[in-house]
């Protein structure tokens, strides 16, 4: 008997002397100090752990990045983090206050979990427990909820809520979203007041749209339409889009403008026309089309792509290679009624490559037009669709920038009526801030007959006008090409409000993106 006593007592004693050596965590450090209570230093990690665990595997399906969450706690001295570094200083409060002005971009603060956060902030702070078992749960879903609304916020706010390609049609622009490296870093920051606030669009633009949204809220109703359009605007503005660079030229689609920007001073700004909006209940038609791969049930589409590039070259009395669309659906029934279409048009025919000597003798009606097998390139000189000049950059739309020999169409309002690319008002202008040179330039006058600006050129100018005009050896028009400045990138964007001059300046939606995206952002309202 007096043995077993002895080892009860030895046992007591050694345990004693464990929990002598046990030491508090920080979290329980920082909270016993913050409350004056000595519960929290019995914060047990190992009891704590099982709860977090427990809460988290409950909780992960709310949450828009469980996978970046899970990561991030999985290495136990992390799932106290956000409470440790950022309740006592308050500055868990001033992410709730961040999410409850979400408002102010267009956002239902309830998407960032404001609710649940705030309640779970209150019932800390209230300080009401019992046993520090009590404490567990609420430390979880505290540390849970923020990781959350944080993750959510960074990407809402810094970059935009949603993945514009995933939603527009002919979108092909790089957007940068927020990966799993980036989203741990913003869980793993030092300083969370200054990290919101370096969040917040600070754009000149972007604030000033705000400022008439909290102008147009005051009365809902009746600027319904006004709000969509500044939320819509707002959201892509929040888009951050890699590549533009300092100098760059902006087509504005809905405005059916071109405006130069060189470190946002504005170089020149003029009228362009540019693609036809497709076909009415298009995506009704081309399921029809889908289906009996005719010809005649494919609906139009000639909306011009938002797209970022950078220009290369301009080429002087281009060639226009004719797609295969518009050969299909134009270029073909034109032939068909008028057999001297072709060469009235400057348009050569090529066959397996080979040019066709004489094209207005085809018969066209043994061809198809859904399998025809010649290619169109109309030649360069008068009466050229491109006009005398093309600038041209890479992108896969077969798109770019040129002049027109219908001059008329830039006094239409309404100038969303080419097959996709952008025709530009003052094309000789244009080239002449987009050539590298002041000797190119002249060299590009001459090209399209037109005297150089340096004088000393002028003999080169007048033999060059001789030539032409040389009735014996017939003289042809053939393209040339002009480097451009290195890094001018080309941004075809679509936007429907905009600040200027101190005003919001609106523009109708000609494409109907606005509804594309304000329908993909109903969810968040």
């Amino acid at each position: 008997m007096k043995k077993v006593l002895y080892l009860l007592l030895s046992c007591s004693v050694l345990l004693s002397a464990c929990n002598w050596f046990k030491t508090t965590p920080e979290v329980g450090l920082v909270l016993s100090k913050h409350f004056n209570d000595k519960l929290y230093k019995d914060f047990d990690t190992a009891a704590y752990n099982v709860v977090f665990n427990r809460h988290f595997d409950s909780l992960k399906s709310t949450f828009s990045n469980p996978k970046v969450i899970g990561s991030y706690y999985a290495d136990n001295e992390r799932r106290t983090a956000l409470v440790t570094r950022f309740y006592v200083n308050g500055e868990l409060d001033t992410l709730k206050n961040y999410i409850s002005r979400s408002s102010t971009h267009g956002f239902n603060p309830k998407i960032f979990g404001y609710a649940a956060l705030e309640q779970v902030l209150s019932k800390l702070s209230a300080h009401q427990f019992k046993s520090i078992a009590e404490v567990y749960p609420v430390i979880a879903d505290l540390e849970l909820y923020s990781a959350s609304s944080l993750l959510k916020y960074d990407t809402f706010i810094g970059y935009g809520s949603i993945v514009p390609r995933k939603v527009l049609n002919r979108y092909y622009v790089t957007t940068i979203r927020p990966d799993s490296s980036s989203m741990r870093k913003v869980l793993e920051s030092k300083d969370l007041a200054d990290l919101l606030s370096s969040i917040q669009p600070a754009a000149q633009e972007y604030t000033a749209l705000q400022k008439e949204f909290a102008r147009l809220k005051q009365n809902p109703v009746a600027n319904a339409q006004a709000i969509k359009t500044i939320q819509v605007n707002m959201e892509r503005l929040r888009w951050k889009i890699a590549g533009i660079g300092k100098e760059y030229v902006e087509v504005n689609i809905p405005d059916f403008s071109l405006t130069w920007f060189n470190n946002q001073d504005t170089v020149t700004h003029m009228k362009v026309c540019v693609g036809g909006r497709r076909e009415k209940d298009y995506e009704a038609k081309m399921k029809i089309f889908l289906k009996t791969h005719s010809l005649d049930d494919k609906p139009k589409n000639h909306q011009t792509p938002i797209l970022l590039s950078k220009f290369n070259s301009i080429q002087v009395n281009p060639v226009w290679n004719i797609p295969v669309s518009i050969a299909q659906s134009e270029i073909y029934y034109q032939a068909m009624r008028d057999p001297y279409y072709l060469s009235n048009n400057n348009m050569r025919v090529y066959y397996k490559g080979q040019l066709i000597a004489d094209p207005d003798t085809i018969q066209w009606r043994k061809y198809p037009r859904e399998h025809l097998p010649f290619q169109f390139k109309q030649g360069s000189g008068e009466g050229n669709a491109l006009g005398k000049f093309k600038f041209i950059f890479d992108n896969g739309s077969s798109i770019y920038l040129h002049d027109t020999n219908n001059k008329s169409a830039f006094m239409r309002d309404n100038r969303a009526i080419s097959h996709g690319c952008v025709r530009v008002e003052r094309p000789l202008e244009f080239a002449e801030k987009l050539v590298d040179n002041k000797y190119q330039y002249d060299q590009l006058r001459m090209e399209v007959n037109l005297p150089p600006i340096d004088t000393t050129k002028m003999e080169i100018y007048k033999k060059k006008l001789a030539k032409k005009a040389d009735t014996v050896n017939i003289f042809q028009v053939k393209p040339k090409w002009f480097g451009t400045k290195k890094n001018v990138a080309v941004f075809i964007n679509y936007k429907t409000a905009w600040a200027q001059n101190g005003r919001i300046e609106y523009r109708n939606d000609i494409y109907d993106l606005d509804d594309a995206i304000f329908t993909a952002m109903k969810k968040f309202r």
